[in-house]
This record gives structure tokens, sequence and C-alpha cells, in this order.
């Protein structure tokens, strides 16, 4: 009786604990009796605030879903041009569910499907809007306005989808990889022709200062080596001159130097092995010092 009475207040506490459902604060909730949705008397379907309410155990279930704000951010798409022209638009939005009953109608309550639905009403307006203008227009300041419309043309997903799009954002606006691959390969080619151009010009000019600076040089060497030999040769001149004055002063003593250094010059060296006759006038004034002895 006693383990009786035991499982009667497990069975109990069970059942308590079955009957009983927390929604949290940024959840929705709704209630299913058998896999069909609990509605009020107005037929209205029953959607559960944040609290702590009951249900039947066993016979009613509970799905709850995010209330808070969700982004959609999916890779980027390609869109079209006035000027027929691509371009991949990286863009985002930010929503909220705010009508779940239709939300859930028109979604089963699947995140995933909300977002493909929503993808394709956003992506619609940002088509129409980029295929009416031109890249220029798109680049030179209309992304404000194209974003403005974009938002415009979702706020009817609050009745289709009882979602409301808060914002939508455009990141990035690029070409596609072809085609960037495709300019970029253009424009490397367009700097390359004129880097080539600049260098053949600059070795141009490079050439025509060098043979203007070897022209130069060449003309002050030539300048220079003339200006020296005309010195030297007035050197030698002057020399020339000093000597032959000093020779006419005294002949005799400068005939007598002139022997000193011939006699200095051939003896400088112990080797030096020379063969003259004694009577030669090499010796003129060793011999007439020899008799002045």
């Amino acid at each position: 009786m006693k383990n009786f009475i035991i499982a009667l207040i497990a069975a109990l506490l069970v059942l308590a604990v079955s009957a009983v459902f927390v929604v949290f604060e940024g959840q929705r909730g709704i209630v299913f009796q058998f896999s069909k949705i609990k509605r009020d008397d107005a037929g209205q379907m029953m959607v559960y605030e944040p609290g702590l309410h009951f249900k039947i155990p066993f016979i009613e279930s509970v799905r709850k879903m995010d209330a808070r704000i969700q982004t959609l951010d999916e890779e980027p798409d390609r869109f079209v041009t006035s000027e027929k022209k691509d371009l991949m638009v990286d863009s985002y939005a930010k929503w909220r569910i705010v009508d779940f009953s239709t939300y859930y109608l028109r979604t089963s309550g699947s995140i995933e499907n909300a977002r493909a639905l929503l993808k394709q009403k956003i992506n619609n307006g940002l088509r129409t809007e980029f295929g009416s203008r031109t890249i220029k227009e798109i680049v030179s300041g209309d992304r404000d306005t194209i974003m403005k419309k974009a938002l415009e043309s979702a706020e009817s997903s609050r009745e289709d989808l009882g979602i409301d799009v808060i914002d939508v954002r455009v990141k990035a606006i690029n070409l596609p990889t072809e085609v960037s691959n495709s300019i970029y390969d253009r424009m490397r080619a367009e700097r390359t022709a004129v880097a080539k151009e600049h260098r053949s010009k600059g070795q141009e000019q490079a050439e025509i200062i060098r043979a203007t600076i070897d022209a130069k040089v060449t003309v002050m060497l030539a300048n220079a080596q003339k200006e020296a030999f005309e010195i030297r040769g007035e050197g030698d001149a002057l020399a020339a001159k000093v000597y032959a004055d000093a020779f006419k002063e005294d002949a005799e003593f400068y005939s007598f130097v002139r022997s000193l250094e011939a006699y200095e010059n051939s003896f400088n060296s112990k080797n030096d092995i020379m063969v003259v006759k004694p009577d030669s006038d090499f010796f003129r004034y060793l011999k007439n010092t020899a008799k002045s002895k």
C-alpha cells in the first residue's frame, strides 16, 4: 500500500510537471493538441507570451519560437544593371516576427523557411532598384536610395509572412570574379605599357645626358692637356733660358758643374765598369786638378 501511494504521488508530480511550461523572454509559444494548433473561441491561433503557462499533459505539446531580432546575411547575389552589367551585391537585413500566427502558417515555424522567403522578397526589391540604374549611378551615391527602396518593398513581409523588416543594408558591391580578373589584367597590361614607355623615355634621356657629359669631359680633358702642354713648354723654355743665362755668366764653371754631375751619375754604383782612354776629355777636370796640385 505504501509503495502504491509513493507511485501515485510520483505520477501526480510527473503530471504536474508536464502540465506546466515556461516561455522565456524573447520567445513565444504555440500549443498543439494532437498535432493541431490550439485556438481560442474566435478561431484564432493562441500565442503564449513570456511567463508560466499550463497545458494538458500528454495531449498538448508546446513549440517555442524566437521573437528576438534576427539577421539575414547570406552569400552575395548577382544583379544586373540597366547597362546589362553584372554586379555581385553583398547585403544583409534585420528582421523579427511580429505576427506569430501568420509566421507559423507561412513558414511552419522554420526559421530557414522564413529566411528563404524573406531573402527572395528583399532580393526582388534590390534587383528592381539595381536594374533601373547604371553602375556609375550606383557607385556615385544612390546606394542609400537603393536601400530605402528595398526596405519599402520588403514591408509586404508583415502581411505575407508576419515578419517586420527593420533594416536593409548593402555591405559591398563588386564585379563578378571573372570580370574583375579581366579588368585587373587589362589594367595591369596598361600600367605595364605605360611603365615601359616611361622607362624607355628615361633610358633615352639618360643616354642623352651621358653623351653630353662624356663630350664635356672629353673637351675639358683636352683643354686641360693643352694648357698643361703650354705651361710645360713655357716652363721648359724658361728653364732653358735660365740655363743659357747661367752658362753665359761663367761657361767654365757651368761646364765644371755638369762634369761633376756626370762623374756622380757614372760612379754611383760599385758594379759600374767604364772603359775610357786616360786622355779622354771626360777626365779633363780631374787631370787639371792633378796638375794644379
